[in-house]
């Protein structure tokens, strides 16, 4: 399958408007020359470390024996059962690559207790983790890790036989790995996490669960040639200035699946383009559509649809839309190729992620000092309201504190949900996000947490300010502890939420915290009072 783009009305005149310009700068191969002047001086130290993703197809070959070696080798163990811990782009992109294949792959991101217990309660005999992290210091990684270890020798089973590694090389990771006995695979350093999937981050955990990853590469490296031409016709220079280069830009970018047969490609676009290019007050945020959705019907004039369709050839975007058709590992190329070229055209540096470290910092400071609980400015049946003084702040009941948050909405603003929660046990929460999108009439989107916090969490804090937030935290009946650690998941989570409600206040934006004091009564009530609305 080939790549198509197709753009008509405001998508096709953005386009227009920028794309002799990349041509005459022959932008296409001197990116894929790995050319870190394009986005000008000011990005270049950054960006020098982090273009060999335009070469990752190749330059990832040789891991193909080696994974499916190891993977022969824990099957004459008696381990089908692959557990990914990772965050962000570490695990975004196998879920969408294993999701696609039909293969099963159980990611494990989040420090949810409940969702933790749950990927530790599941076969462990028949278990082996893969472990990612690029800097070895991720918190939530290294507690799965622990937690998994604790699990493996109650069970038993010496963990150096269930532990598989991938990291930069020289992390503090990689050498605490090794000591320990676990396999380990060394990720191309120069390759971003959100640009990683074709490195080891997404091949080993993909490959390990059963996919084609000889077959993956082999259809990326087929699109990378025309990727490169200093072209009109080149679909990466297409879309990059057509979801960039509107006057004025637009900043909300819907995905929509409507005939892919892509599972869950939206989730790792949101990553891979908010956390590059919302930075310095300028951005695009991604808000992940159904084909009914309530903003798809709206008249938002800074949203651009993108559809994710069989073949944009044979369905030609109509209206101000954009279809784009193709395999998943060509669509991952073409759009990281997409996103550097938004990047040239916002004029920001797309490869760093500047803001991301603040929530983090306010979590460690929130752990460290362990503070007495804040107590809720009121509580309505299973609900426990906190916020913003200006949104909560004479409110009695649930309904009325989301009528004031959203009241606060800026005219071009985005409302957030931001669900810490266990995903695989309470998937009814994402609905919240359709109800609130009728209601605010704005974007919408709706975040898993932590995870969000490594990918849109950077466009919340560096791209434009006009958020409202919407957290939901559950009050899990159970909690875990982490071996070795003076916090538990349930403290982890906790102090993550609230490092970045703090995070998100301090730049002057408002936040609504409702806290499911029994998850599932709570959530039950906070749907149904949104349906009677």
């Amino acid at each position: 399958m080939a790549i198509k783009v197709s753009t008509s009305g405001s998508a096709s005149a953005a386009a227009k408007r920028h794309l002799d310009r990349l041509v005459d700068d022959k932008f296409a191969s001197r990116l894929f020359a790995e050319d870190a002047t394009l986005w000008g001086p000011a990005a270049e130290e950054e960006s020098s470390k982090r273009l060999g993703w335009t070469k990752a197809a190749a330059v990832s070959e040789p891991l193909v024996a080696e994974i499916l070696a190891l993977k022969e080798s824990l099957a004459e163990k008696g381990v089908d059962r692959i557990v990914l811990c990772g965050m962000g782009g570490s695990s975004l992109a196998p879920e969408v690559m294993t999701r696609t294949a039909g293969i099963d792959l159980d990611v494990l991101d989040s420090t949810n207790p409940a969702q933790v217990r749950r990927a530790l309660a599941q076969d462990i005999e028949r278990t082996a983790i893969v472990v990612s992290s690029k800097s070895g210091s991720t918190v939530e990684t290294d507690s799965q890790r622990r937690a998994f270890v604790t699990a493996f020798e109650a069970a038993g089973i010496n963990p150096a036989e269930r532990i598989v590694v991938v990291t930069d090389p020289g992390s503090p990771l990689e050498q605490a790995s090794r000591e320990a006995g676990y396999s380990v695979f060394l990720a191309d350093p120069s390759v971003g996490g959100r640009f990683s999937a074709l490195t080891a981050f997404g091949l080993v955990p993909a490959g390990l669960a059963g996919l084609d990853i000889a077959a993956f590469l082999a259809e990326a490296q087929s699109v990378s040639e025309e990727l490169a031409q200093d072209s009109t016709q080149n679909p990466g220079l297409l879309l990059g200035a057509a979801i960039a280069g509107g006057e004025p830009i637009k900043t909300f970018l819907g995905v929509v699946a409507d005939g892919t047969d892509i599972v869950g490609f939206g989730d790792w676009a949101e990553q891979l383009i908010a956390e590059s290019t919302g930075k310095e007050g300028k951005g695009l945020l991604p808000v992940v559509l159904d084909t009914d959705a309530p903003e798809i019907g709206l008249p938002i004039p800074d949203l651009q649809i993108v559809r994710l369709v069989a073949n944009a050839a044979d369905t030609p975007a109509v209206g101000d839309e954009i279809n784009v058709s193709g395999g998943l590992a060509e669509q991952m190329l073409l759009w990281e190729v997409a996103v550097s070229v938004a990047g040239e055209v916002i004029g920001i540096n797309p490869f760093d992620q500047p803001d991301v470290e603040s929530a983090k910092a306010a979590a460690r400071e929130l752990l460290d000092a362990t503070p007495e609980p804040e107590a809720p400015v009121f509580e309505e049946g299973n609900i426990a309201v906190r916020g913003t003084s200006s949104v909560v702040s004479g409110q009695s009941d649930v309904l009325g504190a989301i009528e004031a948050l959203l009241a606060q909405l800026p005219e071009h603003g985005y409302v957030a949900v931001q669900a810490y929660a266990d995903r695989i046990g309470q998937p009814e929460l994402a609905e919240v996000r359709e109800a609130i999108a009728h209601r605010a009439r704005r974007p919408v989107t709706f975040g898993w947490a932590p995870r969000f916090l490594h990918s849109t969490g950077q466009f919340h804090k560096g791209g434009p300010r006009v958020g409202a937030f919407l957290q939901i935290t559950t009050n899990e009946s159970s909690d875990l502890a982490i071996s070795e650690r003076p916090f538990t998941f349930g403290q982890l989570i906790q102090a993550q939420a609230a490092g970045d409600a703090t995070v998100l206040e301090g730049h002057g934006m408002p936040v609504l915290r409702l806290e499911l004091t029994d998850p599932e009564a709570g959530a039950q009530q906070l749907l149904e009072a949104l349906r009677n609305v």
